[in-house]
């Protein structure tokens, strides 16, 4: 791209090193300054990656700098946000979109209002897998999605996390934390969620943690730590998924879909590639199915790229405001479904994001 789009990263934390890495390989985007609430973090990322640092107004009025990268803590998202919003630019932030539909809402209308677009992670659903996954679901493969499964299960996070308590505390916790990367790669394959209906628990009320340096630190837990859900999807698909701390070991798969004319299992959507089976119906037996597309490493700013790419030709950008915040809906309303012992209707919905073309290279979106 000739015209690429200047990128202002705002949150020099451990997840910029992969948006620096993959922004190399994609043209539409170009990551040209950072800030920081703590200025020596912004200059020592910015040293590392030959860019300017700057201070976070600084950042917001630079007049070159189209998109602000939100790559701070969930509970600092809308601030930063609206800030940059603010400020005229777009804005491409890190799941989730925000800790509650409320949070969300101000920003997704101001940005409407502005004319200015909202983008955010996960965008590992543009992965290489997950497209091919996509593909087979739209070219009828299985036939119509009845049913299927997704599953995120492990024992939690503090016998190897550094800093685990955020993981136990509101805006923690497995759906909100692995949610979105199953939630939209569903949406992606199947379409928008209509109604929820959940239980959920918590195996303790404290949590130890064992990781040699934190040894012994408690954390009182705040919030469920097993979620298990129905989701009814406007499709007529029906999804029992369950995302949980408190699973010691399992074998299960991360998301099969179940349809009229056959089975389809899809790679882990935390990853943008992994092994793809297919079966047909009555053949008893799985078949490995090649990828048809690119990206399969990590590309996570893929979704950024796409963004900038979208500004640049006028057209509507995948990893969008509007698919996040349906995604925040989903997990909003399984949270509630279960406090209140009743199933939730969605009171948003989204667009099946538009698939990529077959040929595309590395490097190329549209």
């Amino acid at each position: 791209m000739t015209n690429p789009v200047k990128v202002g990263l705002v949150g020099c934390g451990i997840i910029s090193d992969a948006y620096f890495q993959a922004s190399q390989k994609l043209d539409p985007i170009d990551i040209v300054a950072c800030a920081d609430l703590k200025p020596e973090a912004a200059k020592a990322k910015a040293e590392q990656h030959n860019i300017q640092a700057f201070t976070l107004d600084e950042i917001y009025e630079h007049p070159e700098i189209e998109i602000i990268l939100n790559l701070t803590i969930p509970k600092a998202h809308t601030e930063v946000n609206l800030c940059a919003l603010h400020a005229g630019k777009h804005v491409y932030l890190e799941k989730p979109l925000a800790l509650s539909r409320e949070e969300a809402a101000p920003v997704i209308a101001l940005a409407e209002s502005s004319n200015l677009r909202i983008g955010c992670a996960p965008d590992t659903f543009l992965g290489g897998a997950h497209q091919t996954c996509r593909k087979v679901i739209d070219e009828n493969w299985i036939g119509q999605p009845l049913s299927g499964t997704a599953f995120m299960m492990c024992a939690g996070h503090e016998s190897w996390h550094a800093a685990p308590d955020f993981y136990y505390k509101q805006g923690g916790g497995p759906l909100f934390d692995m949610g979105p990367y199953y939630i939209t790669a569903l949406i992606n394959m199947l379409g928008p969620v209509t109604q929820v209906t959940a239980l959920s628990s918590r195996a303790t009320e404290q949590r130890t943690c064992t990781q040699p340096d934190i040894r012994g630190h408690k954390i009182d837990v705040e919030i469920d730590t097993h979620i298990t859900a129905l989701l009814q999807f406007q499709s007529g698909a029906i999804i029992t998924m369950i995302m949980s701390f408190d699973v010691p070991l399992h074998s299960l798969p991360p998301i099969e879909i179940h349809g009229s004319l056959g089975s389809l299992s899809v790679p882990d959507p935390n990853f943008f590639g992994g092994e793809i089976k297919f079966s047909r119906k009555l053949t008893n037996e799985w078949a490995n199915t090649p990828t048809a597309f690119p990206y399969n490493d990590n590309f996570r700013s893929i979704g950024l790229a796409d963004m900038a790419a979208a500004i640049r030709s006028n057209r509507p950008h995948r990893a969008s405001g509007k698919l996040a915040y349906h995604v925040l809906d989903v997990m909003c309303s399984i949270t509630e479904s279960a406090q209140q012992n009743k199933p939730i209707t969605l009171s948003s919905t989204c667009d099946k994001p538009q698939a990529f073309p077959l040929d595309l290279y590395e490097g190329q979106l549209d």
